[in-house]
């Protein structure tokens, strides 16, 4: 069994009697280097610190739980996005009992008189500040899981450059220990220094100068960076109605272009997950910025041409297929599809609108001409302007 142990900012003393007799009486304990420090001796008790690549290191350094109880220490709650989660996805959880200690997350919520349903919680782990922007409204509350001590700079220069500088940073430092500190600051004005341990909590107050957004499908085409290469506003809000994101669901956005479809279908949930395949390079580049921009930098760009590019991608529960379709695309696309996946496709020339034809004989679901005019200046007066005709294809493998 491996026993999954939360330690509270006060360190031993936050523990249960139980859970100290259970760390005491275990013959190996792993955990941080600050976790382990903060034991008392224990005679031959074998203690190892984490290794930088922690979740390859994992299964070695567990081995033999099952006869050998394993003692895993953890901050706060240990499935708040901790290594218990991990644990549980490496072992099952029949391998792991956790012993939860009260979480940063509800500490700093207490801290603020805030209710459970009126925040969303933002993790920061590697160079992805960016997670902050997909929840940028005016008059939404963030809790950040702060990375270092420099979180609070970065988070108010992101905060600055979106038009939400006049937001208030309350840095929650320390929680529950004994040195527990506090400080309330526009981001505009913020100056270090952080302490290293912190929650950030951000209220959110937009300016004259902010980008309106939506998690709703369709953002306005000027959201995206593109070279004309471009799922456009209307038929992609189609395309995801038609995709269905579904909380951890895995969509392959194919010929991505501008990598519009797959950033909204993240957007709709934190879990979501999206590769991009795209041929050429600039796009691919300016696919990761496009996302980074828009609050989900998760993004997975692939480089190079389907179908030869599928081939070793994990298998969709969605796809999508906005450029570049062909008989051998639309093939092996069908066939990574999981059962009840949904498959979009999208033609402009008679000779894919052909081709579809023929897939939608084969498989069924909806044909679709979609023809959308906006309205534009002809001088002084107003007339409507056709964009270019689309045909969608969207159908459920049963």
């Amino acid at each position: 069994m491996i026993q999954v142990v939360g330690i509270g900012a006060a360190g031993w003393a936050s523990l249960a009697e139980p859970d100290q007799l259970l760390v005491l009486g275990a013959r190996r304990v792993l955990g941080g280097a600050r976790h382990l420090d903060l034991l008392p001796e224990v005679p031959d008790q074998r203690r190892i610190a984490w290794p930088p690549d922690l979740r390859r290191a994992l299964p070695d350094l567990v081995a033999g739980h099952e006869t050998d109880p394993v003692v895993v220490l953890a901050s706060g709650d240990p499935l708040l996005a901790g290594v218990g989660v991990t644990l549980i996805e490496l072992f099952g959880a029949d391998a792991v009992r956790v012993h939860p200690q009260v979480s940063s997350v509800a500490l700093a919520a207490a801290r603020m008189g805030w209710s459970a349903d009126s925040y969303a919680v933002v993790r920061l782990r590697g160079a992805d500040v960016d997670l902050v922007r997909r929840e940028l409204y005016d008059g939404r509350r963030l809790l950040v899981l702060a990375r270092d001590a420099g979180t609070p700079a970065e988070v108010a220069a992101l905060l600055g450059e979106a038009g939400f500088g006049d937001s208030v940073l309350t840095v929650l430092g320390d929680l529950g220990s004994p040195s527990e500190s506090r400080r309330d600051v526009p981001a505009s004005a913020w100056t270090g220094p952080a302490p290293d341990l912190h929650v950030l909590a951000v209220s959110c107050l937009t300016g004259p100068s902010a980008a309106g957004g939506s998690l709703a499908p369709g953002l306005p085409d000027t959201a995206f960076d593109h070279d004309g290469q471009l799922t456009k506003r209307d038929v992609r809000a189609s395309a995801l109605a038609h995709l269905q994101p579904r909380p951890g669901e895995l969509l392959w956005d194919v010929g991505a272009g501008a990598g519009s479809v797959a950033i909204e279908w993240l957007r709709s949930h934190p879990t979501c997950r999206a590769i991009a395949v795209e041929q050429q390079p600039p796009r691919a580049k300016r696919i990761a910025a496009n996302a980074a921009a828009l609050g989900v930098p998760g993004l997975r760009t692939v480089l190079g041409s389907a179908p030869s590019a599928l081939e070793r991608l994990p298998a969709p529960d969605a796809v999508f297929v906005g450029g570049g379709a062909s008989e051998e695309t639309l093939a092996a696309c069908w066939a990574a599809l999981r059962p009840g996946g949904r498959l979009v496709v999208h033609a402009v020339t008679q000779e894919t609108e052909m081709l579809l034809a023929a897939r939608w004989r084969d498989h069924g679901g909806e044909l679709t001409r979609i023809a959308v005019e906006h309205l534009e200046a002809i001088g002084r007066s107003h007339g409507w302007k056709p964009a270019r005709a689309v045909v969608q294809w969207s159908v459920t493998k049963r």
